[in-house]
């Protein structure tokens, strides 16, 4: 296997098991705030959902293809529906709708040939490699798993 693919399916394997951990935080702390005036634990878990189901659905299918990438979308608002479907749901809700994309998503990756790992794509103006892309994607989860992590404090991220 490509090592960079191993790394990026290495860091998808580790976020499912901790965010499996997370169904044993108590509720007060799923509500709790990351800080003051920012989104919730709950929100901040929430908000991965429909970037994993993005990615599942609008990106990796045709990052290969001749097909033109579908737009992205408008980041704000996504990210504000997310936020406010997880207030609404319940710990479980949440975490098992996004442990089902996860894995959804690392069994993609897990399909694509090593090849792909070292060609090259555009998405607008940038040339990216999956690895490039992901990298970007795993940064963005390590960023809210250390916010995440503050809060609850006993399950701890590695």
């Amino acid at each position: 296997m490509h090592p960079e693919k191993k790394q990026i399916l290495k860091h998808y394997e580790k976020s499912i098991l901790w965010l499996e951990q997370l169904s044993h935080v108590a509720d007060k702390q799923w509500r709790s705030p990351i800080q003051q005036g920012k989104w919730t634990v709950a929100e901040v878990i929430g908000h991965l959902i429909p970037w994993d189901e993005f990615v599942l659905h609008e990106r990796i299918p045709f990052l290969f293809s001749k097909e033109q990438l579908p737009k992205g979308p408008n980041v704000e608002q996504m990210n504000a529906e997310a936020a406010s479907s997880s207030r609404l749901q319940s710990m479980e809700q949440t975490l098992q709708a996004l442990l089902i994309i996860r894995r959804l998503l690392l069994d993609a990756l897990a399909r694509l040939p090593d090849e792909l790992w070292q060609q090259s794509f555009k998405i607008g103006h940038s040339e990216l490699t999956l690895y490039s892309y992901f990298s970007g994607l795993v940064e963005h989860d390590l960023h809210h798993f250390s916010q995440v992590q503050n809060v609850i404090g006993e399950i701890e991220w590695r």
